[in-house]
């Protein structure tokens, strides 16, 4: 059975149960077809196409973006898979339990998601932990956040703590500043908010990096700010130097969902409708960073050609999530051909 067959059958039946439930039983088939061996023989076979970015080697330039594997505890699966690097988080100082259910929400006919998951993780320490436990040399991405209940003015606090604990086993770590589904932690993109939660950052990653070498920071940011605020959050992030910038996460926009009737589910919208915006975000970030900084595109990527957009746009690397759940691994095998074919002829 091919990697598309095998995943078609899966999700048609993931796809009759309620969106959490199906994402916590194929996290777990994920699981067991690696510790059976299973999905070397059934996943796509990824072509080879590396790329160089921050100083590290990626395989290819296709991700999994944070989210999907909040804890750590699939990394092995996921790197069977063939994905050029995995992020795994977000994850918070704390465990903490998330937004209460239902907070998952399936809008398959739109290729779409809302989430309001909001954090749900089981600290950072169990997360350094599995990252101990995995085989995967790779590169690996840890997103990191804020516990809800710390305010957002001591909000570095939180990420201090997180940064503190995973540096050492991560190949570059993300500062998450972007979900939609955590009060107030929008607000620490703007302005001197943002200027005072990277600066500290930046000063931790240096001492770091004497003991365990130079690992990359990213910030990664909303898709829902206009041209002007997107070149203000870039100018702070050249002046604090940081390595690198996602975009983009969720979006709070509903356009492409209206009348649904999962479409005024509060929550972060992903997957196809968001594919534009991010695009855009994508393309303002580019023009704003002149180059100082890359940038990886993430938002609605549901085949080959969409992963090509977010390179045209100026994107060095891009992540797959929403994708992912609609499309299975060979949406990873067309976007690695297609950029591959794109590098190609751009030769």
């Amino acid at each position: 059975m091919s990697g598309l067959d095998w995943y078609g059958l899966v999700r048609k039946i993931m796809f009759k149960m309620s969106g959490e439930t199906s994402h916590e039983l194929g996290l777990d088939m994920l699981g067991a077809a690696e510790r059976l061996s299973l999905l070397s023989r059934i996943a796509p076979k990824i072509p080879d196409c590396p790329v160089e970015v921050m100083g590290i080697t990626y395989p290819n330039p296709v991700g999994l973006a944070a989210g999907l594997d909040k804890n750590g505890d699939y990394i092995d699966a996921f790197a069977s898979l063939g994905f050029g690097s995995i992020e795994i988080g977000t994850i918070t100082p704390r465990p903490q339990p998330g937004n209460p259910k239902p907070r998952l929400f399936r809008i398959a006919e739109k290729q779409a998601i809302i989430n309001r998951m909001g954090f749900n993780n089981k600290g950072v320490d169990h997360l350094v932990e599995q990252v101990k436990k995995a085989k995967f040399k790779g590169v690996l991405g840890i997103n990191i956040g804020k516990n809800f209940d710390t305010p957002v003015e001591k909000a570095v606090d939180d990420y201090l703590i997180c940064l503190n604990k995973v540096y050492e086993y991560a190949t570059y770590v993300t500062v998450n500043i972007s979900s939609p589904n955590t009060p107030g932690l929008r607000d620490l993109q703007f302005g001197d908010t943002l200027d005072e939660l990277l600066a500290p950052i930046k000063a931790r990653q240096l001492e770091l990096a004497e003991e365990f070498g130079y690992k990359p920071v990213l910030v990664k940011i909303a898709p829902d700010m206009d041209e002007e605020n997107v070149a203000l959050v870039a100018e702070t992030l050249i002046k604090n130097k940081i390595d690198g910038v996602i975009a983009t996460n969720t979006t709070l926009s509903r356009e492409g969902v209206e009348g649904h009737k999962f479409g005024n589910e509060a929550g972060g919208l992903s997957g196809a409708p968001l594919e534009d915006s991010a695009t855009e975000t994508v393309a303002a970030l580019v023009k704003a960073l002149d180059g100082k900084l890359p940038v990886v595109g993430v938002g609605g990527i549901l085949d080959g050609a969409g992963a090509v957009e977010k390179i045209e746009a100026g994107a060095q690397l891009v992540q797959i999530y929403s994708g992912f759940i609609f499309r299975g691994p060979e949406l990873i095998r067309e976007s690695v051909d297609a950029i591959a074919a794109h590098f190609s002829r751009s030769k």
